[in-house]
């Protein structure tokens, strides 16, 4: 099999990693300067860029695995000479895996945003998609951390250039974003100096620190941070569900949705897997921050009533699942946490784009607004059914797959000695939990929005261009076909990264679709053979009057019930006053020492110089 394989493969040349990191860079620079009239013109050539690299990445997807130095560009320069051996680039499995599904989702998403992306949405919006699009694939492929981390600052950037700041709300989400993403980038300078301190080096394929003393410790959180933050898992979440509210459907898609959780979660494999060897302390830690993004997450989007900052908190509670498969260390647990992302980028991006779509049609964001469109929009309703299924894990579709084998990681996990090991079952328990509260969280986000009584306003609504629906269904079969595939074809995609596993207990994705399959045929026919469609509708009255066509359930007032709960509604209200919003707690603290500070300038000269010399103490001391 591995001669076969390498007749197709061969060494990628370094002018090809150039040219797909630097394209789309260069292209988005040279759009910012073509006026906003010619938006659609910019859009169809960023679309063909997105063509080219698409193709560069099956090209380098192909090629064997290989480290390469770029130091030969600054060979003939006396004042740049050494900077390229800081250039050096890894081509692995992973990160030709990753940069081959960020063609996709950069593909699908310019795709939809030619009709949807209207004048004063977004400033420039394909000039920074570009920009992204290239510094995603530099990040993805750089070995320097130096270099990843320029990538990896640039993306902050252009994520909060990708919303657009219309109004006050939607300018403090983007300063929010802006602020909790460059204070994770500036921890993570901590880490990669700590490294470079410990280990002379920085290549994250030639380091193996063993978090043994402190120090590599601090390391390997200060790094924690920045993959958390940037993928949007506890503590450092909440840009995620303002971001979806406030920006663009197709920049929720293109960003919280696909690339930042490709990017965050990549970065949180090459840490556990590659660069430190985890102790049993940050083992614990791992699962224990994934159970709670699970559950935190998807208890507040059960009470939200904008489905934008549903998907959201969907978005953030989703993670949990990554960071449980790769907390386990196992073989099985890291290739169910990649796929899980990878499955994850798909139904959550289309999600995202279903909800542009249903705001481009109508203009409403509140579920309780909408309802009845199954029937006006039927490819957008059967597009977003099949991503609501697969991300409640409802069988045969891809989220299933990858939290079932996320389930028997857990489970081989538990024959381990370790705390964590013996509370296997907790993990396990609270996973399975989170996948039934996102099924009926999602029961009411199709229910309130498509099966509903259509309100009258809605009656002339009509399905949505060709062009903003094609990717919906291209996505919509991508997570039919990676759940009914899933134990034969897909989950080999993976095992090139982690190595070989096996499925334990009675289970194959393809006979469980059969099974499903025959299920509804069975229905079917029963359905026919009884005759069950003549039934006898009556309507209601009141007073004598009949109010069947006036009356409706809004579906959001079900769920209210668990937010007067007691306990649950304390929580509720505290998370509403912002509690356990670490930006806004950093943002109080910081008013209230300054508060501090300005009370100190009295005016008095004594207490200048008490200030004075209590700095000059306290410098003395850390020199000395």
């Amino acid at each position: 099999m591995n001669e076969f394989i390498s007749i197709f493969t061969r060494p990628v040349d370094s002018q090809v990693l150039q040219f797909i990191i630097l394209l789309p860079i260069l292209g988005g620079l040279l759009l910012l300067f073509i006026p906003e009239k010619f938006r659609t013109y910019k859009g169809l050539i960023a679309i063909l860029i997105s063509v080219i690299t698409g193709y560069l990445t099956i090209v380098i997807y192909r090629s064997e695995n290989q480290m390469l130095s770029q130091d030969q560009l600054f060979s003939g320069s006396l004042l740049l000479h050494g900077f390229g051996r800081f250039l050096t680039f890894n081509i692995d499995n992973l990160s030709k895996l990753i940069i081959l599904f960020i063609s996709l989702f950069a593909l699908l998403i310019l795709v939809y945003s030619i009709v949807y992306i209207k004048e004063g949405r977004v400033k420039n919006y394909y000039p920074y998609f570009l920009i992204t699009l290239g510094c995603s694939y530099g990040a993805i492929l750089s070995d320097n951390l130096l270099l990843f981390l320029f990538f990896w600052g640039i993306l902050g950037l252009t994520l909060y250039k990708l919303i657009h700041g219309h109004d006050e709300e939607s300018s403090a989400t983007a300063k929010k974003t802006l602020i909790l993403i460059g204070a994770s980038d500036s921890i993570m300078i901590i880490g990669i100096a700590i490294i470079w301190k410990i280990t002379g080096s920085l290549s994250m394929g030639g380091v193996k620190v063993p978090t043994t003393n402190i120090v590599s410790v601090v390391a390997f959180l200060a790094l924690l941070t920045g993959s958390f933050t940037k993928a949007g898992a506890f503590p450092f979440h909440t840009w995620v569900p303002d971001y979806a509210k406030s920006a663009p459907a197709s920049s929720s898609a293109y960003l919280p949705a696909s690339l930042d959780k490709l990017l965050g979660i990549y970065f949180l494999a090459r840490i556990t897997t590659d660069m430190f060897v985890l102790n049993g302390f940050l083992t614990f830690l791992l699962l224990l921050t994934g159970v709670i993004t699970i559950i935190i997450a998807v208890m507040m989007a059960l009470i939200q009533h904008n489905y934008k900052r549903l998907l959201g908190f969907h978005a953030v509670s989703q993670v949990g699942y990554m960071i449980l498969g790769l907390g386990l260390g196992s073989t099985i647990g890291v290739a169910a946490g990649l796929f899980h992302m990878v499955n994850h980028a798909l139904y959550k991006s289309g999600l995202f784009l279903s909800a542009g779509s249903i705001e481009y049609r109508t203009g409403k964001e509140e579920i309780e607004d909408l309802g009845g469109l199954s029937k006006a929009m039927p490819i957008t309703f059967f597009a977003s059914l099949v991503f609501a299924m697969s991300i409640s894990g409802v069988p045969p579709f891809n989220g299933f797959a990858s939290k079932w084998m996320i389930y028997q990681g857990i489970i081989d996990f538990g024959s381990g000695t370790g705390i964590a090991n013996k509370l296997w079952i907790l993990w396990l328990g609270l996973a399975v939990l989170g996948s039934a509260l996102t099924l009926a969280s999602f029961i009411k986000l199709i229910g309130g929005i498509f099966l509903s009584r259509r309100k009258a306003e809605f009656e002339n609504i009509k399905e949505v261009p060709v062009i903003m629906w094609l990717p919906l269904v291209i996505l919509s079969v991508f997570c039919i076909l990676f759940g009914v595939f899933a134990t034969k074809v897909v989950s080999k995609l993976f095992m090139p990264i982690t190595g070989p596993f096996k499925f334990t207990g009675f289970w194959d994705s393809s006979f469980v679709s059969l099974l499903v399959i025959i299920s509804l045929i069975l229905g079917i026919i029963l359905y026919l053979a009884l005759n069950i469609k003549k039934f006898r509708t009556e309507d209601s009255f009141i007073g004598g009057e009949r109010i069947q066509d006036r009356t409706s359930y809004a579906t959001t007032e079900f769920y209210k019930t668990i937010g007067e709960f007691k306990f649950f509604s304390w929580i509720y209200k505290k998370a509403e006053e912002r509690w356990f919003d670490l930006y806004d707690l950093c943002k109080q603290f910081v008013l209230w020492l300054s508060h501090q500070l300005s009370e100190a300038h009295s005016g008095v000269l004594t207490g200048y110089i008490i200030w004075v010399c209590a700095g000059l103490i306290i410098m003395l001391l850390i020199m000395i």
